[in-house]
């Protein structure tokens, strides 16, 4: 898997010509933010009315796919239920990550625009979620690009720490 960044705002994404926009969303904070937040407000306010409503919970495991077209660039977006973020930790982020990478492989979607479950928050740190998300997708053929929504801290420090691990992983073989 290869991956790239954008910067967490609506004129970043919209530069981006891509399928699909995932995110996740909270059980319990609102208002909303992040991916989540800048795709409401494109959208008038229509995902805060389906949380509102019930419709959409952002209980872990649940996932929602709305048209993003024509006010986003995206033809999907897909939003996974990050469960509470208090207690928001390593094992939440797993399997939120992996449901992203389960889902996106059904979709046969092999390119997309992604912002980790709980990097808005500070919840992970971005070197820790890059681990992890790479371990998770291994090394599948299903998953060509994600561009990460990270701001300019988060993808110096992934970008630094991929490194590093490459002059790792170098030295050992």
């Amino acid at each position: 898997m290869e991956l790239r960044f954008c910067n967490p705002e609506l004129t970043s994404l919209d530069d981006l010509d891509t399928e699909i926009l995932a995110c996740s969303v909270w059980a319990d904070a609102r208002p909303v933010h992040g991916a989540f937040g800048l795709c409401d407000w494109r959208l008038a306010g229509h995902l805060s009315a389906l949380l509102r409503s019930g419709f959409l919970t952002g209980k872990l495991g649940e996932v929602l796919m709305v048209p993003g077209k024509p006010r986003l660039t995206f033809d999907k977006l897909l939003f996974f239920g990050a469960g509470p973020r208090e207690g928001f930790g390593e094992e939440a982020f797993r399997r939120v990550v992996q449901q992203m990478l389960d889902t996106m492989e059904g979709l046969c979607a092999r390119v997309a625009v992604v912002e980790l479950p709980g990097r808005p928050d500070g919840l992970i740190p971005a070197e820790r979620a890059a681990d992890i998300l790479l371990a998770s997708a291994g090394r599948k053929r299903e998953h060509d690009v994600w561009t990460l929504v990270e701001g300019a801290d988060g993808k110096q420090r992934i970008t630094q720490h991929m490194i590093e691990e490459r002059r790792r992983v170098r030295r050992v073989l």
